[in-house]
């Protein structure tokens, strides 16, 4: 990581990048990693590797203002400018909500709040004073009422992480096709940096659905899983 670093400081970013690599090859995963590989990636002119692995960071720690301000200005580096379908307000609102923490974040709210609420009840059961009692008693209703909120939540943001996939185009430009197969004929053309859902995979080719509705295959190699 240090030699990374050190690339990255002497603005050698390609070798940066190589250095950076062999880290996640091994397992090794953060948001600090993700976020300088995609400063790298950035610094060398890549907008697409740069968005994907600014994606990756957000994805482990969604409240980290220093990637979400790198990859707004990633995005606004992109030339595709595609404007996302219109959703109810209470959709959006919820999508939102549950993505504001990650899902390790979301378990942990959830152990909290649970601590609380077996404090609350067992204080109300040993406690020999009526003030204490009534006290544990409140405190226990409103942390059991919180403790289904965010359990719900959890199961949300399990859900939305497990069932929808997404994807970043890291090629400069793709035609992408009509059917997954490289002769078929071509449906639209995206450029890198695009952000999509991946809703399928038939033989190295993924079906794809961008934000304003369209759907199309592109192979595995022109793009990188979020």
């Amino acid at each position: 990581m240090e030699r990374a670093n050190k690339y990255y400081q002497d603005q050698k970013y390609d070798q940066a990048i190589q250095a950076y690599k062999p880290i996640l090859s091994q397992g090794y995963e953060s948001p600090a990693l993700y976020y300088n590989l995609g400063n790298a990636y950035f610094k060398s002119g890549s907008i697409g590797n740069a968005i994907l692995y600014y994606e990756r960071g957000l994805k482990l720690s969604p409240g980290d203002e220093d990637i979400q301000f790198n990859l707004k200005v990633a995005n606004s580096r992109t030339v595709d400018k595609i404007t996302e379908l219109p959703k109810i307000f209470i959709v959006q609102w919820w999508e939102v909500f549950i993505t504001s923490f990650s899902l390790s974040g979301w378990s942990v709210i959830t152990v909290i709040i649970f601590w609380i609420f077996l404090t609350s009840i067992g204080l109300f059961i040993l406690s020999g004073r009526i003030r204490i009692q009534k006290i544990s008693l409140m405190a226990g209703s409103i942390s059991l009422a919180l403790l289904i909120l965010v359990v719900v939540i959890l199961i949300s943001r399990y859900n939305h992480e497990a069932v929808t996939d997404y994807g970043v185009l890291t090629e400069e430009i793709y035609s992408v096709k009509v059917a997954p197969d490289q002769k078929s004929n071509d449906q639209f053309v995206i450029h890198e940096g695009i952000k999509f859902v991946v809703e399928d995979q038939v033989n190295g080719w993924y079906k794809i659905r961008l934000v304003d509705g369209k759907v199309g295959w592109i192979p595995q190699n022109v793009f990188g899983l979020i």
